[in-house]
């Protein structure tokens, strides 16, 4: 940062283990940064994060951040249901954005939130994107572009494991549909993944099953009915021809090593992508093999980095876009109207 130049004032709202583990380091590691203000679900749990960090103020709720003049710019942490509340008060009160994945609720919140961002030209609007293919994606989309994987018939999306196998666990927030909405497992991670590999999704056809339909809710020690599936099987037709084919599952024991990934298996070639972000490509009629990340592309977490650049230097919004965000949640809306309608539905209709 030049030495006439102020530090970029950021308010947190909601500060949980991703704000303590990846965004308060991150901004703090850019060097322009002054984190000046923390508000969370009470004033005690912001207290107790504002002493561990060293933020000097805790606001007594997001309004009161909002206002605050000495905030040029928040960062919200909250789970989906607070989303669009926070970041359209946060774009009219003149705040530059950070906001958490997943965008919203729903598509109609993602539009609300894409709206205020375009009706704030001045302001920068930005998603944290999803994380895993963050050293592989420049290649992907090269393979795609110079023709080496050729004509994409289908990809292959899985995310298979056993995180909520225990029955006795407490709720978890993703299994309340009031705190995330439509959003279900890691789907809306491997939509945004896939869209930004291979461009727009054109219609879903979706199904699933909540095998697990109770947890004890550890706030109020009563048990509570969940209705976000557990298991979820999900057919898309790209805009671009082929398909994709997306298998998720919480309650699976003993998944085999290897299983979890994306491949496209296109007319030349074969990509196989796995979550430690390794790739790996096969042309036409050959086995695959290791491909690293073309030179110079190996990207890595510098999310709040970004955030300054394009607040500081004008730098484009690149993971992710407000837009970016709009069309995945889009998808998440048409699978879960999909399973629930039992029927093929285009993302015209979302």
């Amino acid at each position: 940062m030049p030495a006439n130049e102020a530090p970029l004032r950021v308010g947190l709202i909601g500060a949980g283990g991703n704000m303590k583990l990846r965004h308060i380091p991150g901004f703090r590691a850019t060097g322009e940064v002054e984190l000046v203000a923390v508000c969370n679900r009470s004033e005690a749990s912001a207290r107790r994060v504002a002493d561990e960090f060293g933020i000097p103020r805790v606001a007594p709720n997001p309004a009161a951040l909002l206002a605050d003049p000495d905030v040029d710019a928040v960062c919200i942490g909250t789970w989906p249901y607070r989303h669009r509340e926070f970041t359209v008060a946060a774009l009219e009160a003149g705040k530059h954005v950070l906001c958490e994945a997943r965008m919203a609720l729903d598509a109609a919140g993602a539009r609300a939130m894409l709206a205020a961002a375009r009706a704030h030209p001045d302001l920068v609007a930005q998603l944290v994107p999803a994380p895993f293919d963050l050293a592989s994606w420049r290649t992907v989309r090269r393979l795609l572009a110079d023709g080496a994987i050729g004509e994409v018939r289908e990809v292959h999306v899985t995310a298979l494991g056993g995180g909520a196998l225990d029955p006795d666990a407490p709720l978890h927030w993703r299994e309340r549909t009031d705190l995330s909405g439509m959003n279900v497992m890691q789907f809306g991670i491997y939509v945004e993944i896939v869209s930004r590999w291979l461009g727009p999704t054109r219609a879903v056809l979706a199904d699933g099953e909540t095998f697990v339909r109770e947890r004890v809710d550890a706030e109020t020690g009563e048990r509570a009915a969940i209705a976000v599936p557990d298991s979820l099987g999900v057919f898309a037709e790209l805009e671009r021809g082929g398909r994709a084919v997306y298998r998720l599952g919480a309650l699976l024991h003993a998944v085999p090593a290897g299983t979890n990934g994306i491949s496209v298996y296109g007319s030349a070639g074969t990509l196989h992508w796995r979550p430690d972000d390794a790739l790996a490509f096969a042309p036409l009629g050959e086995p695959p093999a290791p491909l690293p990340p073309d030179p110079g592309t190996a990207g890595e977490w510098r999310v709040e980095r970004d955030f300054v650049d394009s607040i500081r230097r004008g730098a484009p919004v690149t993971l992710t876009s407000f837009a970016d965000g709009v069309h995945y949640m889009r998808v998440i809306e048409a699978a879960h109207r999909s399973r629930l309608e039992g029927r093929r539905v285009p993302l015209s209709e979302v």
